[in-house]
């Protein structure tokens, strides 16, 4: 099962943290579970149980539009992780929409006549056509580094947006905090059941 352990490797690392990295890899397991399956003799009750849990739990993330499009954002991955197109045209249409929003008409008085946001709707879909043609320049760039999306300023904010995480550990602190007011120095042989029924308690008790 080395395909599972690396994709376990890579969706936990600290270095390559973008979401657009969650996409891709499930993508790439399943192919290569698929591949395994054909080939083994004894583990294929494994390979399905792997495959069953996978789609489980990531079935409608593979298909989310935002994940593709973070995915394609990533100099990484692009469009070369998967054949679809029908997935691919599912994360470029969301990236085109969104690049079309930050398309932002210079004059900024919103009490501008019918008249005037006519006269300058032209500066709106030139930005629109150099943020869509910012896109098409990055998906044929040959260079696979995070730094490639400077020289796409539109295309770079979108996935800044798309894939800079947020980590926060205030849950995590919080459980870690309950748990050591229950597991007290003089309550040290408290056994794992019931320190963990305990626990439950404390932190579900507003719902008592």
């Amino acid at each position: 099962m080395s395909p599972f352990a690396k994709a376990v490797d890579v969706l936990q690392g600290e270095a390559s943290v973008q979401m657009g990295w969650l996409v891709p890899t499930i993508t790439l397991l399943k192919t290569k579970l698929q591949h395994i399956r054909l080939s083994s003799k004894f583990c294929v009750p494994l390979v399905d149980a792997l495959q069953a849990g996978l789609e489980r739990r990531f079935g409608q993330m593979l298909a989310d539009p935002e994940l593709i499009a973070a995915a394609i954002l990533v100099p990484k991955f692009r469009t070369c992780w998967t054949s679809d197109e029908n997935i691919l045209k599912l994360g470029l249409d969301f990236i085109k929409s969104h690049l079309k929003e930050q398309s932002v008409v210079h004059p900024s008085d919103t009490s501008c006549s019918s008249e005037e946001e006519d006269f300058f709707s032209v500066i709106k879909q030139r930005d629109a056509q150099e943020n869509s043609k910012q896109l098409e320049s990055y998906l044929a760039c040959p260079a696979d580094t995070m730094d490639v999306l400077k020289s796409f300023p539109a295309v770079c904010n979108l996935s800044l947006k798309l894939n800079t995480p947020l980590p926060a550990s205030a849950a995590c602190e919080r459980l870690f905090s309950t748990a050591g007011l229950i597991f007290r120095p003089k309550r040290a042989r408290l056994d794992s059941k019931n320190f963990e029924n305990q626990l439950l308690l404390r932190l579900n008790k507003r719902f008592w």
